[in-house]
Order: C-alpha cells, then sequence, then structure tokens
C-alpha cells in the first residue's frame, strides 16, 4: 500500500459511532474531512444521536446508508452488523455520551452501535463529550478507567465554553483534531512513512508575535499559524519528535507535539535557543516582527485633545533564524519568505543573507494562499554545493500536504548533503 501525503487515509475503512450529545452536529463535517484524506466512511448512530442531527445529513456526507437498527432485516441482508464490524480498520466512537461510555465499560450490546464494539477486531477510539459536572463524575471516570483498560483509547475532551453555559473540561475535540488521530492511527504503510523522519528533532516556530506598546496594546501581523502548526502536524506523523514554539494563536496543539507558547519576539528566541541544541532541524514559520517599540509604557497610553499624533519609536527585534544559522553547529535551517511583491528575489536574497539550507517562498498578497488560508502554494530554494541555486515548485494544496512535501523534499536534502550554507547571490536557476 502506498502513503499519499494527499490522501493518507486512502483505502482505509472507518467507521464512526454517534451516541447523543450536541457535540453530533461536529460530525458531518468529521466524515467529509476524513472522506477528503481518502477513508471511506460509514456512520452507525444511536437512538439518542438521532434527536441531534439526522440518518440524512450522514448519509449525504457520507455517501453510504447510515445504520441504526441492531434488527434491520434489510440491514443484516446487506451488510449485516458482523460484516460491519469485520469492514471497519477502526472505530472512531464521537460523541460518547456518559451513556455510552457506561454501556462500553459493562459489555452492553442492547443496540447496533454497542454490539458492534463488542464484535469488532479493530482498535476503538472514544471521543468522549458532555457537561463538565457529569466528566467528573465519578461513576464516569471509573468506567473511562474500565474502557481503558479493554483496550480502548480515550480521546481527552477539550476545555472551554459548552452548550449549556458552563465552563470545563467535556467538549469534544473539533473535526480537524479528530482527522489527526485517525491519521496517526491509520496512516497507510505507516511503518515506511515514520521512518523518514525517526529519532530526529524538530523545532518548529509558528504564528504571529506580539510586540507590547502598552498594557492593552501591541504591534502585531495577520499570521495565523496554520502553517507552522501543519508542518509540526506532519513533522510528528513522519516520526520526529516536535518541538512546537508557537506565537498567540488559537489552533489545537498537534497530537503528540510539545507546544512552548510565547508572545514576543525576545520571547520566542528564549525558547528557541533553549530547545534547538538537541534539534536535527529548525524552521522558523513563524511571523516574527521585525521592530518592537523601544520602551513599552507602564500604563495605558490616553489620547488628548491636543493630541493628534502618536510617534512611536521602533527598534529592531533580534533576528532569530540568523542567530540560528550561525551557531557553531547549526541544525538544518530551514526559513520561511512570505512576500507581497518580487518574491522569489527577496526569498533568494534572505536564504544567502540568513545562511540558510533552504528557504520556502510564497506569495501572501494573494488571498485564496494567505494568511489565514487552509491551502497554499510555495516554492522551496536552496544552494547546492557547487553553489548553483536550486529551486521546487510546491503547487497549491491543503497546507498539511504542503507541509508534508516540504519536509520529504528537506529530508532527501540533508541527507544528500546537496546543499550549502553559504552561495553566491548571483547563482543560476536551475
Amino acid at each position: 500500500m502506498t502513503y499519499s501525503p494527499e490522501q493518507p487515509l486512502a483505502n482505509r475503512n472507518i467507521l464512526v459511532g454517534v451516541s447523543g450529545g450536541i457535540a453530533a452536529y461536529k460530525i458531518p463535517e468529521l466524515v467529509r474531512r476524513l472522506r477528503d484524506y481518502g477513508a471511506s466512511v460509514r456512520v452507525v448512530m444511536t437512538q439518542g444521536a438521532q434527536a441531534f442531527i439526522t440518518p440524512l445529513t450522514l448519509q449525504a456526507v457520507s455517501g453510504h446508508p447510515v445504520h441504526h437498527d441492531l434488527l434491520d432485516p434489510a440491514a443484516e441482508a446487506a451488510m449485516g452488523h458482523i460484516e460491519l464490524a469485520k469492514w471497519a480498520d477502526l472505530v472512531l466512537l464521537a460523541p460518547a455520551s456518559a451513556n455510552m461510555l457506561a454501556r462500553l465499560a459493562n459489555g452492553s450490546a442492547d443496540d447496533l452501535l454497542s454490539t458492534l464494539c463488542l464484535a469488532t477486531a479493530a482498535p476503538i477510539w472514544v471521543a468522549p463529550a458532555m457537561n463538565q459536572q457529569m466528566w467528573a463524575a465519578p461513576a464516569v471516570q471509573a468506567n473511562l478507567q474500565r474502557i481503558q483498560q479493554y483496550g480502548m483509547q480515550l480521546i481527552e475532551p477539550n476545555s472551554g465554553a459548552q452548550a449549556c453555559g458552563d465552563v470545563g473540561s467535556g467538549r469534544m475535540p473539533e473535526p480537524l483534531e479528530l482527522r489527526e488521530l485517525v491519521v496517526r492511527a491509520l496512516a497507510a504503510d505507516k511503518q515506511s512513512v515514520a521512518a523518514l523522519l525517526a529519532n530526529q528533532h524538530l523545532v518548529i516556530t509558528a504564528g504571529p508575535t506580539r510586540e507590547a506598546i502598552d498594557p492593552v496594546r501591541y504591534l502585531s501581523n495577520h499570521s495565523s499559524g496554520k502553517m507552522g502548526f501543519a508542518l509540526a502536524t506532519a513533522a510528528q506523523q513522519l516520526g520526529a519528535t516536535v518541538t512546537l514554539i508557537a506565537g498567540p494563536c488559537q489552533l489545537p496543539t498537534p497530537v503528540g507535539v510539545t507546544r512552548i507558547d510565547v508572545t514576543s519576539a525576545e520571547d520566542m528566541l528564549a525558547a528557541v535557543l533553549t530547545a534547538v541544541p538537541s534539534a536535527d532541524i529548525f524552521i522558523g514559520c513563524a511571523a516574527v516582527a521585525d521592530y518592537r517599540p523601544a520602551t513599552v509604557a507602564s500604563h495605558k497610553m490616553k489620547k488628548t485633545a491636543e493630541q493628534d499624533e502618536l510617534a512611536l519609536t521602533l527598534i529592531k527585534n533580534p533576528d532569530i533564524l540568523a542567530t540560528v544559522s550561525n551557531l557553531t553547529k547549526p541544525p538544518f535551517t530551514i526559513g520561511f519568505a512570505a512576500e507581497t511583491n518580487d518574491v522569489a528575489r527577496y526569498a533568494q536574497s534572505k536564504l544567502v543573507r540568513k545562511k540558510l539550507a533552504m528557504i520556502a517562498a510564497n506569495d501572501v498578497s494573494s488571498s485564496a494562499i494567505g494568511f489565514n488560508s487552509d491551502v497554499n502554494a510555495m516554492t522551496l530554494y536552496w544552494h547546492d554545493q557547487q553553489g548553483q541555486l536550486k529551486h521546487l515548485d510546491l503547487p497549491v494544496a491543503d497546507k498539511l500536504s504542503i507541509a508534508t512535501q516540504l519536509l520529504q523534499h528537506a529530508v532527501k536534502l540533508k541527507n544528500s548533503h546537496d546543499f550549502s550554507y553559504q552561495s553566491g547571490a548571483d547563482s543560476a536557476t536551475s
């Protein structure tokens, strides 16, 4: 089975089990996202789930009839519950209600979904979703311990505002987070794929930085962090140990990744210098502010009737990429050039000035692939050992696919040693 970065779940069968809970509204998006990655998806619903979302909706997004009746003669004549249990490569229970957890813990087989869970040999991943007080209840926690003893994989819920108005643990992870977990469990040809970055430590920066003006104002930019987080996700899926140093952004931490949150460029540099000595590859994907205010007001700056203008004195921030590439023993260092014009020229200049092994250049003036977009396109530049400028175009694709392609090329280049950190700016493009 051949691994494809565009469809890492190709030829995989995923059974999504939906029980009653408001989080069921996220399941059509989950099914669609799984199918985007090539998975074949079938859905089983409990009676309670049908109170929140209709089988017709999930049939439309999955492309298959939805199963919900244990004793349905028509279903048994086609793909019965035993055949469905055998068909699955993975069973994902999302959302899993408190009632569903109790039935799993006690081996109940009183409806189709609980029966399938007993009849399948596939791994079962459970994504609970419920009120924060229910989640903390001793009976629920005891049931969680029991199902994990049975070998089921628990997906910890997120914390935050809940539909009932409470705030706390019990929110089901978002569809993209759940898809990451499925990819991690079922990526085709997983062992050979993971070997690509096995025993490699990657340090990746992502997102914007914020440079304080006063206690309530700051200088920043429009970076969402999505590209850096996609790189962290792809690196982890390819077997690496990943440290993600993130500026302020509201993205979920990729599964299996160590995340360090920072605010300013100076904070980010300090975190990088702590993490990078053990790194094999460093990727500076963050949109680091070039300047910061020379002084930060201790109180909120007030406008006055007499003052129509405000002048700020800005000073340069530290250059994180150049600092890393100029270390005595630098890791394989990759930079990003997000430009709005003359993209190739600026990227090639940055490659030389900052002594990078490779740079990824993209045009953020296009709203289709710019900041906050879910897709991207870029050109990779590097110099070979003869000083010749090389390039590779990565056409428009979702950011995880772009990230995977970038890492595959970086590893190939790093292992070949056919790159130079210091090359002439007038080298010819191949």
